[in-house]
């Protein structure tokens, strides 16, 4: 299925000069959601996954919905100070700043084998500051799965540069 035209584009937001890839029209079409969430699923059938991570907030959405089709737990990483017990904590450079993002002490297990999910993968930020996080914590990111990339600021090539299993499901090339 072609997920493009499922994807509103929505210009100047938040600010002059972004396209802002907005997946919720994606979500509010059962048929395509549906599919999206069959070809996320797909690369992980048959593979050992004990838990999806999924980075908030369109990531819970995505990865709430992987998780249950491959019978996983799910693990929500936050953004700082939602979380409501003792966390582990992994700060991430901004285009201005700093931001971070938690997991609780508990979330993994060591040795436990984890996919990332997001809606976007962009420059992979806060998708590499969540690898370390869970990989701090002892678990091994055997994946990360996004619905959208934009292969121009390069996140998905970090991540494979990491030697992470990469899959994306639309690309927004230059623009």
């Amino acid at each position: 299925m072609d997920f493009k035209p499922y994807i509103r584009t929505i210009p100047d937001h938040p600010k002059k000069g972004i396209q802002f890839r907005d997946v919720t029209t994606l979500f509010g079409n059962p048929r395509a959601f549906r599919s999206a969430v069959d070809a996320l699923v797909q690369p992980y059938a048959g593979v050992k996954v004990d838990k999806i991570a999924g980075i908030e907030a369109r990531g819970f959405i995505l990865g709430g919905a992987v998780a249950h089709q491959l019978s996983t737990g799910f693990v929500p990483v936050r953004k700082k100070g939602k979380l409501p017990w003792k966390v582990l904590s992994e700060e991430y450079d901004l285009e201005y700043g700093k931001d971070s993002i938690e997991i609780h002490v508990d979330a993994v297990k060591p040795g436990e084998h984890i996919v990332v999910v997001d809606d976007l993968i962009a420059t992979g930020g806060t998708a590499f500051a969540a690898i370390k996080l869970l990989e701090r914590a002892g678990a091994k990111v055997v994946g990360c799965l996004f619905l959208v990339d934009l292969p121009d600021l390069g996140g998905a090539g970090k991540l494979r540069a990491l030697g992470k299993d990469v899959t994306t499901l639309v690309c927004f090339e230059g623009d």
